[in-house]
């Protein structure tokens, strides 16, 4: 043929590649290996031209490797737990079972005919019970290790979902699928301890020299590392029982600019206070309502309420320091308590500029002549010499921390303490969809793990969805079982894990998805580690850091060796996808198949030729149905357009622009790429030679 026909020429090989099982990968110590992953999908039921874009940047390494004589690993599998099949289920009368299922036949249809060089046989979803068994089993030894524990706290409550959110998925104070107002939740939670390894997390981030630079910060960040200074401050009048109130700061050497006092609506002290007055509890129910994420807490106007608590200030005798309950003040960070020193923290010179609070200036900034500040509308800043700070004048603000920490050992007050952001991972969901944990409650033993020989902890099939809520706490068969310990009758769980769980491990799954263990290790040792792994910049900080955190768990359980604690040598974050919006006259959102350019550059609806507004170019989502179906540029240019397109229009790691004429370029430049190989297959020079492929060479 002088023209590509990609409807005669991908399926041929296509078909042929996995007839002959090309693909397939097994263990062969004579070849070095690579193993090549794209962050699973979820199967919501249609792939879009973000996978078309993440899996051709895989297929691309993966047949290049395998060109140039690696022996390579490259899976495919289903992040197939979590809410959406939930709701599918109460909104459609189906089971989310059989909801995930259709959806990934459908998904897996849609992916074969772009011609990726991927390892079927080492297909896994998380929702076979199979995967979930081993996650169960994995608990089970993380609980035992110590690595599980359970106790009360604060969440954010979706009173619609009933269920309970992540920070993330709190927007603008709304739960990110119901859309409902997020409130705030005393529960009793299990969590991994994640935050025992804040400091070896942090250091390994040095190590990850094949990540992008802006991860390890988003990950650094995260994790939060400060130093800086425990004080107790002892409370001076009767108010309340308690004696005293620890504060954590990173600045201890502004200590004399103290003016206030300020603790969490949740501190010990507030819960205390708000029983017998009326007017400090309704302030703090009002914050606990509306600040349910860390960018509501940033951005909200700062509010406090005097409690009429006096703390006693270390070093200045006789000097009383008024005690707030102040809203952007957190529990689950330090001590819940702050100190705070308006002239030099801009959230503190807000707040004492709202309730009229001294404003003390106790450092010169560093190369700022003194007559050029003016301390009116905001905070100095930075590091600099100290003033008014009686023994610690003339030093510097770097010497002056110190000489406060040995000060406030010496007099019993306060230690010299490194702190961490990085919280324990609340794993539990009041949901059905997802792992049950393998957790039994017994009157006369407490909690105690299931016996590994009863796993998995299957889902009940006869479930319902009649009404909001978890469904495992209304089905009584399922929750009756017997004590693994003494027999008696006793209570499952009814949590069950989140989903981020499931995506922590699978790609250690991968290297051996039969295997009656979690991991083979033979397995393992060969495949491991990942040596390029490709996903999205908004799994920067969650995913991945939860999968470091997973590896280390597993190598204290005895799972994996410690070589292997960093899973991913290389991480590339690609680019999105990003398409037009539009708008009709009613501010609908159209789709690009329901809109026309005129050649007068004016966009119309096709259905009734109104003019339609063409908005920015965003990330390719169904709510804004700027949707691309890589199923239609398939059918009409073929794969290897579509996958030319995504891969050469832009640089990978940034976003791409998907427009029509884009891809008619893509389609004609193929086009000139087969006929160049026809012409020199058919010329006059090259007839002599036994084959194609060898004639190409010969050119070449």
């Amino acid at each position: 043929m002088d023209r590509y026909n990609s409807k005669e020429i991908e399926p041929k090989w296509q078909k042929f590649w996995e007839e002959s099982d090309v693909f397939h990968a097994k263990i062969d110590p004579e070849k070095s290996k690579y193993y090549v992953l794209e962050m699973f999908p979820y199967p919501s039921g249609k792939i879009h031209m973000g996978h078309v874009r993440n899996y051709a940047m895989g297929d691309v390494i993966a047949r290049y490797k395998k060109s140039k004589g690696f022996n390579v690993l490259h899976p495919m599998g289903w992040d197939a737990f979590g809410m959406p099949a939930e709701n599918a289920a109460m909104e459609k009368k189906i089971h989310p079972r059989t909801w995930t299922e259709s959806n990934i036949k459908d998904m897996k249809e849609q992916l074969r005919p772009m011609g990726l060089s991927i390892d079927w046989s080492k297909e896994l979803a998380t929702c076979d019970p199979d995967y979930y068994a081993k996650q169960q089993s994995l608990f089970i030894d993380m609980e035992k290790s110590g690595l599980v524990s359970r106790k009360i706290s604060k969440v954010n409550w979706d009173p619609v979902d009933m269920t309970v959110l992540a920070n993330e998925q709190v927007v603008d104070g709304r739960g990110w699928r119901s859309g409902a107002p997020v409130e705030r939740k005393e529960l009793t939670q299990w969590f991994f301890n994640i935050s025992n390894y804040s400091e070896e997390l942090l250091k390994g981030l040095d190590a990850l020299k094949g990540w992008p630079e802006k991860v390890r910060t988003m990950q650094n960040n995260w994790i939060g590392k400060s130093s800086g200074a425990e004080i107790t401050f002892s409370i001076k009048n009767s108010i309340t029982e308690f004696k005293n109130i620890k504060v954590y700061t990173t600045r201890p050497d502004t200590i004399f600019g103290m003016s206030f006092l300020a603790i969490s609506p949740n501190h010990p002290i507030a819960v205390n206070l708000s029983k017998t007055n009326r007017r400090l509890n309704d302030f703090c129910i009002e914050c606990q309502n509306n600040l349910t994420s860390e960018e509501a807490l940033e951005t909200a106007e700062k509010k406090g309420i005097d409690t009429g608590i006096k703390v006693e200030h270390p070093f200045i005798r006789d000097k009383k320091i008024p005690v707030f309950i102040a809203n952007f003040i957190v529990m689950d960070y330090g001590t819940g308590a702050v100190f705070g020193c308006p002239a030099h923290d801009q959230r503190d010179f807000d707040f004492a500029k709202k309730y009229n609070l001294e404003i003390l200036q106790v450092f010169e900034p560093e190369n700022v002549e003194m007559n050029d500040i003016i301390l009116k509308n905001s905070a100095i800043l930075g590091e600099g010499r100290m003033i008014n700070s009686e023994f610690l004048n003339g030093k510097t603000t770097l010497e002056a921390r110190k000489i406060v920490c040995n000060q406030l050992e010496k007099k019993g007050a306060g230690i010299e303490k490194t702190n961490y952001r990085l919280r324990d991972w609340g794993i539990s969901r009041q949901r059905y969809w997802g792992c049950p944990i393998p957790m039994i409650h017994c009157e006369k033993c407490g909690l105690v793990a299931e016996k590994k020989e009863n796993l998995p902890i299957l889902l009940p099939e006869d479930i319902e969805f009649d009404r909001p809520g978890n469904p495992l706490e209304r089905h009584q068969n399922w929750m009756k079982t017997i004590c693994p310990k003494c027999d008696s009758i006793a209570k499952r769980e009814t949590d069950t894990m989140d989903t981020f769980v499931d995506s922590s491990w699978y790609f250690l799954r991968f290297t051996s998805p039969k295997d009656p263990k979690p991991i083979n290790k033979e397995a393992i040792d060969y495949w491991m580690n990942v040596d390029q792994y490709i996903g999205g910049i908004e799994h920067a900080i969650l995913h991945l850091l939860y999968s470091r955190f997973f590896s280390r768990a597993m190598v204290k359980t005895g799972h994996l060796p410690e070589k292997f604690k960093e899973p991913f040598n290389a991480l590339f974050t690609q680019g999105m996808v990003c398409h037009e919006t539009y708008r009709d006259g009613l501010g609908q959102w159209l789709s690009p198949e329901e809109v026309y350019n005129e050649k007068s550059g004016e966009i119309r609806k096709i259905s009734d030729n109104s003019k339609v507004t063409k908005g920015a170019s965003t990330k390719m989502s169904k709510s804004k149905r700027n949707v691309v179906d890589p199923k239609d540029i398939i059918e009409q240019y073929g794969a290897d357009t579509a996958r030319w397109f995504v891969l050469s229009d832009s640089p990978p790691e940034r976003d791409i622009e998907w427009t029509e004429s884009g891809v008619e370029a893509a389609w004609r430049h193929i086009q000139r790429v087969w006929r160049l190989a026809h012409e020199i297959i058919n010329s006059e020079d090259l007839k002599s030679s036994n084959s194609e492929d060898e004639k190409i060479e010969k050119v070449r």
